[in-house]
């Protein structure tokens, strides 16, 4: 499982040291014969060098690779980190025989530490000389940096494949425009430009929104998604049976990437669902599902195996969203927790064992109905574990 499952494309990694720790830390990502690419970035007010470089390239149009470095973010570095995005990636695009606005760059890590540019630079040639269909593994080992694990998926629908990878486990927040997250997909697929923003927008983006660690977003968040157009036909248009064949890969792949990404999120030890419907839209639901999934209190709850539905209570109540509070009901897993915005006697007096064999489980899934209305959203969490704590109170890269 790879993102060189769809056809056209290459990639590699290598260490280049970047990193202390001496793992991997340069990937490369080409489209032999890129037909078209999006992209998906952080709100961040301090989007990273490599984010507004990325962006602007992206739609100016012609994208066909990106170069991704872990170990420093290139972020809050000024002048001098734009410098950097632009030389490092004018040496790879020259090496692959490219315009410079076909590369697009990526970097993860330390915030306000500037590229190691005499080391990326010295590794750019074996990079790209070690590109091939089979790089896939290694590009998704180069882009971590607390990741335990690379997270990569695929997908077959028709004559067409999706693959992917995505790192990322902590700064994660539902705001895409995303997190300390960076995730790359691709197809074969002969997809035009203004089909596969909206692609990237109609799939991946409500997806990838949908995952919260720990409610930061990042200065670094980007999907990017690429079409090589290997797989030939006719091209991939809305309203077309191709379309949906595209569409259902793509989904399969970006659930498969988030369920992953919040499996290894640091330090977790449970995946939380919040499901939200009854609510007056989806943009209510999603503000009382990321406020159920972002409480500390729940977090904490669910860590240490504790049912607690006045936690939930709280959570729902201080979301924002506009809702009768005597209309509110939730549920932990099966265990109807809170029925007219109370704690009932029911779950009381016979409900709490069974409510908290539910949140012991690896998946703890919250349900919580606010009314009658046509919003319903799902966003996905985790817990909070001195592990997390740890993690984040030692990491410099």
């Amino acid at each position: 499982m790879s993102v060189t499952f769809a056809r056209g494309f290459r990639a590699a990694g290598v260490t280049a040291g970047m990193k202390p720790s001496g793992r991997p830390d340069l990937g490369l990502l080409v489209a032999d014969e890129g037909r078209s690419a999006a992209g998906l970035f952080t709100t961040n007010a301090f989007a990273a060098a490599p984010v507004r470089l990325s962006r602007h390239r992206v739609a100016r149009g012609g994208a066909r690779a990106v170069l991704v470095n872990s170990g420093q973010a290139n972020a809050g570095t000024g002048l001098s980190g734009d410098n950097d995005a632009e030389r490092s990636t004018a040496a790879a695009a020259e090496l692959l025989g490219l315009e410079p606005d076909a590369m697009l760059a990526c970097s993860t890590g330390v915030i306000g530490e500037p590229l190691h540019m005499d080391q990326l630079l010295a590794a750019l040639p074996g990079l790209a000389g070690s590109l091939s269909p089979e790089g896939g593994e290694s590009f998704a080992e180069a882009i971590m940096t607390t990741d335990t694990k690379p997270k990569q998926a695929r997908a077959e629908r028709g004559p067409y494949r999706v693959g992917g990878c995505a790192k990322g486990v902590g700064m994660i927040a539902p705001d895409l425009h995303l997190a300390t997250m960076l995730a790359f997909v691709t197809t074969d697929a002969p997809v035009p430009s203004a089909e596969l923003r909206k692609l990237a927008a109609d799939v991946l983006e409500p997806k990838f929104e949908s995952l919260t660690v720990d409610g930061c977003t990042s200065t670094n968040d980007t999907v990017l998604l690429f079409a090589s157009g290997a797989a030939d036909g006719d091209l991939v248009v809305p309203g077309t049976s191709p379309w949906e064949d595209v569409s259902a890969a793509l989904d399969e792949v970006g659930t498969s990437l988030l369920l992953q990404l919040a499996a290894d999120a640091e330090g977790a030890g449970h995946v939380v669902l919040v499901e939200v419907s009854g609510a007056e839209s989806v943009s209510e639901a999603r503000m009382v599902a990321k406020a159920v999934a972002d409480s500390l209190l729940v977090k904490t709850a669910v860590f240490g195996g504790d049912p607690n539905p006045g936690r939930i209570l709280q959570a729902v109540g201080s979301s924002g969203a506009s809702f009768l509070p005597q209309l509110v009901d939730a549920f932990i897993g099966d265990v109807q927790v809170i029925a007219g915005g109370e704690i009932p006697a029911a779950y009381r007096e016979a409900g709490v064992e069974e409510a908290r064999a539910a949140v012991k489980e690896r998946e703890v899934v919250i349900g919580v109905s606010v009314g009658n209305g046509p919003g319903h959203t799902q966003v996905l969490g985790v817990d909070l574990s001195y592990d997390y704590v740890k993690i984040n109170a030692e990491y410099s890269t």
